[in-house]
């Protein structure tokens, strides 16, 4: 009991530093918030030698670190912008139609200064050169269009 009390500090150093290595294998923000506890233990062995005080300072700090930290950070690191590329980022946004669009005979709208062939999303419409549309969906390299409501006065 007296190496522990004489050596207290190397002890919580020697954990702390084994947890965080172990942590960087695992990845799974448990150990670091363990190690943060026994760096707790640390801290508090340098001002007290009652280990049992170090050792409720580092489970204290160890389960708070559990129940307050690592939720929202894992939810930060695991949840990222959604990456939109190729012609999927066309999805959503407007473009002008440079040639009529018919269900029979497909037009042309220009769409982040690209040029596409397209189609009416709904195949009763025809939508005439100069209007905006808004860009529904993309099958190969049609986009299917649907004419943006204009406000009539």
């Amino acid at each position: 009991m007296e190496w522990i009390r004489e050596y207290a500090t190397e002890a919580w150093l020697g954990l702390a530093i084994l947890l965080g290595v172990a942590e960087m294998f695992s990845l799974d923000l448990v150990l670091i918030m363990l190690a943060a506890g026994a760096a707790g233990g640390l801290v508090t062995s340098l001002f007290t030698e009652l280990v049992l005080v170090q050792f409720l300072v580092a489970i204290a700090v160890s389960v708070g670190m559990l129940a307050i930290v690592r939720p929202g950070l894992a939810r930060r690191l695991h949840t990222g912008p959604e990456l939109r590329i190729g012609h999927t980022r066309l999805i959503g946004t407007q473009g002008t139609v440079t040639r009529a669009v018919t269900a029979m005979d497909p037009g042309e709208i220009k769409a982040s200064g690209e040029i596409w062939t397209a189609k009416p999303y709904d195949e009763t419409l025809t939508i005439e050169a100069g209007e905006t549309v808004d860009i529904l969906e993309i099958r190969g390299a049609t986009a299917y269009v649907h004419p943006v409501p204009r406000l009539e006065l």
